[in-house]
């Protein structure tokens, strides 16, 4: 069994062809049932959550006896910052899918980070104006710049903006996107720069709406990767009700994603407003945007499918 290290998924990745092993693996299907949620309530400090987020190869209906399974187990202890951690811990196991042989346990925190990233890119493939040029990055966390590099790889993006809560946070990334040769700054307020992009992408854990839908310009794209539970919300009711709405996968979206549980459960939106998803987008049965002036929406929240191809992939270039 292989032990892949954080700089090996690095090393057996990029963005343009794990944008492509996704639009595959959705093409494909695969069984990948509701991840788990597990909360970890601690005497002091906030609770931590537990995820488990298994996949298969989809043998019945692709008449194969072979394929892979794989499981992530992922940790979120939102205190880690005070003891110098990322709040998100993981591993991801993928074995043999006839077998049950160990195949690989790659690193689950670097893995995540690149098929997050590259899963906003595949639906920018489909909602992006082909010409967006200006990116803002709402947060500047561990994902942010990988969320940067992704939409760069299917959209020719030029300049980059970084808005963040902690302005030094916001200026380090700035500053290590300029290294990459991208033309970024750091800006003070989300609001002006909202009307300025081409595509937003948001990547926080606030509780209040950042992306306010009376400031979208017409045309942009609006990518919301954070919220991941039901009381986390990244843009408002406005935003929501302007754009044409596209998720990654319908049965988790509307259970634990708060962009998309809550204006649901207040009325604001209905199931039928929900346009696509990331197999559909993938299949061709919804061509995404459709034109120039449509305000588009991605909202992921992760999914398995996602991780057992990343893992696949790296596990192949990797093997020898």
């Amino acid at each position: 069994m292989l032990n892949i290290s954080a700089e090996e998924v690095d090393r057996a990745l990029d963005f343009p062809g794990l944008v492509e092993t996704l639009r595959e693996a959705f093409r494909a299907g695969a069984v990948s049932p509701v991840r788990h949620h597990h909360t970890i309530d601690r005497p002091e400090g906030a609770a931590s959550t537990l995820l488990l987020m298994p996949a298969w190869t989809d043998f019945l209906n692709n008449r194969t006896n072979d394929g892979f399974t794989g499981v992530k187990i992922v940790t979120v202890s939102p205190d880690n910052n005070a003891v110098g951690k990322p709040a998100v811990m993981g591993v991801y196991l993928l074995t043999d899918g006839r077998t049950g042989e160990p195949l690989a346990l790659i690193d689950g925190q670097r893995l995540t980070l690149w098929r997050t990233a590259a899963a906003s890119a595949l639906a920018a493939t489909y909602l992006a104006r082909k010409d967006a040029s200006r990116l803002l990055v709402l947060g500047a966390g561990a994902l942010a710049p990988f969320l940067a590099r992704a939409h760069a790889a299917v959209r020719p993006i030029r300049e980059i903006r970084v808005w963040n809560r902690t302005w030094a946070k916001a200026q380090k990334l700035a500053m290590d996107l300029s290294a990459e040769g991208y033309e970024a700054e750091a800006v003070q307020t989300v609001d002006d720069a909202l009307g300025w992009a081409d595509v937003v992408t948001s990547a926080t854990i606030s509780p209040d709406p950042l992306v306010r839908g009376e400031l979208l310009p017409d045309g942009v794209h609006v990518d919301l990767v954070g919220g991941f539970r039901p009381d986390l919300r990244e843009a408002d009711n406005d935003a929501v009700t302007r754009a044409g709405i596209f998720v990654d996968v319908r049965e988790s979206i509307v259970k634990e994603a708060g962009d998309i549980v809550q204006p649901l459960r207040d009325g604001t939106i209905e199931h039928a407003d929900l346009l696509a998803d990331l197999k559909e987008l993938c299949s061709g049965d919804h061509p995404g945007r459709r034109d120039d002036r449509e305000i588009t929406l991605f909202k992921s929240a992760g999914a398995a499918l996602e991780d057992l191809a990343a893992g696949i992939a790296v596990w192949r270039k990797l093997k020898g």
